[in-house]
């Protein structure tokens, strides 16, 4: 039998719930050594990464967690903001007693991920944004069409717009891990992300950036990544060639062979 590949090893996984500022917040942690948070996508929650956390390897703490409106993060009856979301990253290093991160957001946390690097810039080591864009107004109008629909259409719709075909076949039911919430979840959660708008602020993030995305996206286009690439100082892009939105689930073992090259785990 040839040896394990340790960078492929899955880890041993600790679920549990933290205070975190003014939020009771679900948490996974998995591994040891160079703290990394995981942002969930919109319709997501800390159980997102289960496939990219397995193929993360030694060296790396992951820690994904529940946004507010998302797993067991309860929110109050009031809207919140971008910031606030980007506030709470923060929260919840300092409820782990961590000075620094690095942070990885794909979609919807891509956004929250901007906002926390663009607001705390001392605590965010590096950034790693994936399937995400800078604009709400630059997504496609598929991500419109998607927030029109019932829980059950976005089931059927995600599907295609999410993975490749082989993706598609190899997913099968596991799609439906998308999270259901309630109608008021849903509208603070799409209000907050139909303000989000940092393109003439991408040249204050002045952490090191790693842009990951699918040539195929149709939910978060490709010229959304190529313009952050081009705005952000200290930022390069690594592409998955015919990759939909969903990459972090589809490509787990190419995606974390990145990370852990970005930021130096491997060197």
């Amino acid at each position: 039998m040839p040896p394990q590949d340790d960078t492929t090893a899955p880890a041993a996984t600790e679920t549990k719930i933290v205070r975190a500022g003014d939020f009771e917040v679900g948490v996974i942690e998995s591994g040891s050594g160079v703290p990394l948070v995981l942002v969930h996508g919109g319709e997501s929650d800390r159980t997102q990464f289960t496939a990219l956390r397995s193929h993360f390897g030694p060296g790396i703490r992951a820690i994904s967690y529940d946004q507010r409106d998302s797993g067991v993060t309860v929110n109050p009856p009031h809207p919140y903001t971008m910031a606030d979301l980007a506030d709470d990253v923060v929260a919840l290093l300092d409820a782990l007693d961590l000075p620094q991160a690095h942070l990885l957001g794909t979609s919807f946390g891509g956004a929250v991920a901007q906002h926390a690097a663009l607001r705390h810039p001392e605590r965010i080591a590096s950034l790693i944004l994936v399937a995400t864009a800078p604009s709400w107004a630059m997504q496609s109008g598929v991500a419109d069409e998607l927030l029109s629909m019932s829980y059950e259409e976005r089931q059927r719709k995600a599907l295609d717009l999410f993975f490749t075909p082989q993706g598609q076949a190899a997913q099968g039911d596991r799609v439906k891990v998308l999270v259901k919430r309630s109608p008021e979840q849903n509208a603070r959660r799409e209000q907050v992300i139909q303000q989000h708008e940092v393109r003439d602020r991408l040249p204050e993030i002045t952490v090191p950036t790693l842009i990951v995305h699918g040539s195929e996206d149709r939910l978060a286009p490709f010229a959304d990544a190529q313009l952050m690439e081009k705005e952000i100082p200290n930022a390069r892009m690594r592409v998955i060639e015919g990759g939909r939105h969903a990459i972090a689930t589809e490509f787990p073992d190419t995606i974390a062979r990145w990370v852990r090259e970005f930021i130096g785990v491997d060197a």
